[in-house]
């Protein structure tokens, strides 16, 4: 089944207003004719300036994360009504740079999940392995804990209403990226734990994105696998030239 791709841009803790708002221009435009869908998450502060910028464009307009409450004392978290008045439609969850960084774990990236999609927010929940789970052989491992811990208490999800980002720690900024077969062979093996805990046909309709070192010499050969649906993309997506390229890959 081909599933429509996504591009995803993240910002994470980089540029200014002025210079997300001269981005987001440009990137409205490269996407005027792309064959995907195009999301930025940009850092929360430029969340209101994109806003007006991408409605009703092309662009989806994120969070980089969320809490799983409405309202109260979470000082430093941003709730899910907040990030909708905002015109964001979608959410990350779990990216590595929240689990290793911030220490967050599966119960919270759980948590998270399922407050961004009890908002109608559709989360990416990322998942991969560090470079030691990987060199012991534990990449399959890791990979189905995240998994199936995050999507704990999650109802058979519509195609459009979840996201699966699989990002290869040690792949991430650092200019290393899995092999094509690497990225095929794990999105297979994701593809099969979601058609166990849903079933099949859900399974063969959700889309894996694939993050780690995307570039645009790598988009066309990683887009060509037939389980590979899109990109998490990071630093790339910060320069027009390089995330155009990938947004309108071959």
């Amino acid at each position: 089944m081909k599933r429509r791709p996504l591009i995803a841009g993240n910002w994470k803790m980089n540029l200014n207003i002025p210079q997300a708002r001269e981005l987001a221009e440009q990137i409205k435009e490269s996407c005027q004719n792309a064959a995907c869908d195009v999301m930025v998450a940009p850092p929360f502060t430029m969340l209101p300036a994109l806003a007006g910028i991408f409605h009703e464009s092309k662009v989806i307009l994120a969070g980089q994360n969320v809490c799983w409450s409405e309202a109260g004392a979470f000082t430093g978290e941003i709730a899910p009504p907040m990030l909708k008045e905002l015109g964001c439609q979608m959410v990350m969850v779990g990216h590595s740079e929240r689990r290793h960084i911030f220490n967050e774990d599966n119960t919270m990236i759980n948590k998270r999940l399922l407050g961004a999609m009890a908002h109608e927010l559709t989360p990416i929940l990322c998942i991969g392995e560090k470079l030691a789970a990987r060199e012991a052989g534990e990449t399959f491992t890791v990979l189905e804990e995240q998994v199936r811990n995050g999507l704990i208490d999650v109802a058979a999800p519509a195609p459009q209403t979840l996201v699966i980002a699989y990002e290869p720690v040690w792949a991430i900024g650092t200019g290393k990226t899995a092999s094509v077969a690497q990225a095929q062979e794990v999105h297979i093996f994701v593809r099969s734990i979601l058609a166990d805990i849903f079933d099949k046909t859900i399974a063969s309709q959700l889309r894996i994105l694939y993050g780690g070192s995307v570039k645009p010499g790598n988009i066309d050969e990683l887009m060509a696998q037939d389980d590979i649906d899109g990109a998490l993309v990071g630093g790339a997506a910060l320069e027009i030239a390089s995330f155009d390229r990938i947004i309108n890959f071959s």
